[in-house]
C-alpha cells in the first residue's frame, strides 16, 4: 500500500475525513486547515508531498473557479482521493482588475510574496487613494475522480495601502486593508482575518456543506 493510501485509510479509521488539499503554499495550507479545524469538523487534509510522482496541475484557465475546478479534478483524478482546490486572489480596480488570477507571479514565475508587494506598489505609484480599491477573491471546488461535488466563493473588499503595514498573514496581505476591519489583513489575528476574508467566507459555505452532506 502506497503512503498516501496508509495516511488516507489511518485518518478515516480514526473517523476523520482525509481529503488532498491542492496546493503546494504552506502558508495557504495552513489557513485552510485552521478554519476548518476551528470549525469543528473532523477533516484530516493530505499534503501533495505523500503524492510526489502527481505532476503539477496546469492554472491556465480564466477564472478563478475555473482553475479551482481544473485543480481539484485534476489532483482527485491523480490520486483517486476527494481533493479540495483554491483558487485565490487580488483584484485592483485601478489596474483593470489585475493581477487577478495571476497574483502568485504577478511580478514573474517563482516570485516571492515580497517582489509581488513591489511589483504592485510600482504600478500604483501614481494612483490617488480614493482609486486604490480593491478585493481578494476566493473560489473553491471539492471533487472526486469523477466530478466537482461542491463549489464556493468568497469576497473581501477593501483598499491597496502605499506601505506596508503589519507582519502577519502573507501573499499581499500587509497592503490589503479590509473594509470591514479597517486594518491591514497582516495587522489581524487570525480569528478576525478568517472572519470576514475571501478564503474564510468561502470555506463556511464548504463547512456548510460537509456537515449536512458529507462525501462517502
Amino acid at each position: 500500500m502506497a503512503r498516501s493510501d496508509r495516511a488516507a485509510e489511518a485518518m478515516q479509521a480514526r473517523g476523520a475525513l482525509a481529503i488532498v488539499l491542492a496546493s503546494r503554499n504552506p502558508k495557504k495550507a495552513r489557513e485552510l486547515d485552521r478554519i476548518v479545524r476551528d470549525a469543528g469538523l473532523d477533516v484530516r487534509f493530505l499534503s501533495l508531498e505523500l503524492y510526489p510522482d502527481v505532476p503539477t496541475a496546469p492554472e491556465d484557465e480564466a477564472t478563478f473557479a475555473g482553475n479551482a475546478r481544473a485543480k481539484a479534478l485534476w489532483y482527485a483524478r491523480a490520486t483517486d482521493q476527494l481533493c479540495l482546490a483554491d483558487d485565490s486572489g487580488l483584484e485592483v480596480d485601478a489596474l483593470g482588475g489585475a493581477p487577478g488570477v495571476h497574483s502568485a507571479r504577478f511580478a514573474g514565475a517563482g516570485a516571492s510574496d515580497a517582489a509581488n508587494r513591489a511589483h504592485l506598489l510600482a504600478g500604483l505609484k501614481d494612483v490617488p487613494a480614493e482609486r486604490r480599491t480593491a478585493r481578494f477573491r476566493c473560489a473553491l471546488a471539492l471533487a472526486d475522480a469523477e466530478q466537482v461535488i461542491f463549489e464556493a466563493a468568497g469576497t473581501a473588499e477593501g483598499v491597496i495601502l502605499a506601505a506596508e503595514q503589519g507582519a502577519g498573514g502573507f501573499g499581499y496581505d500587509p497592503l490589503f486593508r479590509s473594509t470591514e476591519l479597517g486594518r491591514t489583513f497582516a495587522e489581524v489575528d487570525s480569528a478576525e482575518k478568517d472572519r470576514v476574508s475571501h478564503r474564510g467566507r468561502a470555506l463556511a459555505r464548504l463547512v456548510a456543506f460537509l456537515r449536512d452532506t458529507p462525501p462517502g
